[in-house]
């Protein structure tokens, strides 16, 4: 697979989930990869919400492999609360990283794009931009924020090819998942209650973080070349679902 060969890309949250999924999915297709984290695993360590650690990450990125024509924003981090419950520092903790991390590591890479002769930005955000559960009320409000930053840059960087697009998954397996599944399991085991949400979803089970990266992989490609602006549910049909049933014939 060459279809990115020559290409550049920057990955953040890029260590584990979705965005260690888009990495693989991207350097298997030619991709020279640039991703940070916060872990100890994390190629370049780097904090999203720090504006000098994501201007050191696109230099490394440019240092090393002449530019950038791809910006993946997977960093995020999932909280639970309704708007009393929330605190102010948990508040911006979860805004911080989900939406300022997003600007930070657009403003960041757009001039080096801009170098290009254009690109792409592939911004992970959720189905919770559209559709909201109980207690998730900064997580939501988030989401719903990245979705507007990326019709928002789509129209500013039109004329500069540089296009922008939101993928939004539904419930993935991934680390944030098993951390949310541990903690609502109640007397049932992580892999029983990730089983059940899974059956919420019409397809009758979650996604693999591998599922999500193909999406993020086709909006990076030049097979996505009329595509701005645009938001992509992969979420199994969960979206597609009206909760009120049919009575019976």
């Amino acid at each position: 697979m060459t279809e990115f060969a020559g290409k550049v890309a920057v990955v953040t949250g890029g260590s584990q989930g979705i965005g260690a999924a888009v990495v693989s999915r991207l350097a298997d297709a030619g991709a020279s990869v640039v991703s940070c984290g916060l872990d100890d695993s994390a190629e370049v360590h780097a904090d999203v919400t720090v504006a000098a650690d994501m201007d050191r990450l696109m230099a490394t990125a440019v240092e090393r492999f002449g530019g950038i024509d791809v910006l993946v924003t997977s960093a995020g981090i999932q909280r639970y609360g309704t708007v009393v419950e929330t605190s102010e520092a948990l508040w911006d903790e979860v805004l911080d990283v989900n939406l300022k991390g997003v600007f930070l590591a657009c403003r960041a890479a757009v001039p080096h794009l801009r170098a290009r002769g254009g690109g792409a930005i592939v911004a992970v955000s959720s189905v919770q931009a559209f559709v909201s559960q109980q207690g998730v009320a900064a997580y939501a409000a988030s989401k719903a924020a990245i979705n507007a930053l990326v019709r928002s840059m789509a129209l500013d960087h039109a004329a500069e090819r540089i296009r922008v697009n939101a993928v939004c998954p539904g419930s993935v397996d991934t680390p944030m998942l098993r951390w949310a599944a541990d903690l609502f399991r109640g007397g049932s085991t992580v892999e029983e209650t990730i089983a059940q949400w899974g059956r919420s979803h019409p397809l009758g089970r979650v996604a693999q973080a591998e599922e999500v990266a193909e999406v993020v992989a086709f909006l990076a490609s030049d097979r996505a070349s009329f595509v701005t602006g645009a938001e992509y549910r992969v979420d199994g049909g969960l979206l597609a679902v009206n909760p009120a049933s049919l009575p019976p014939a």
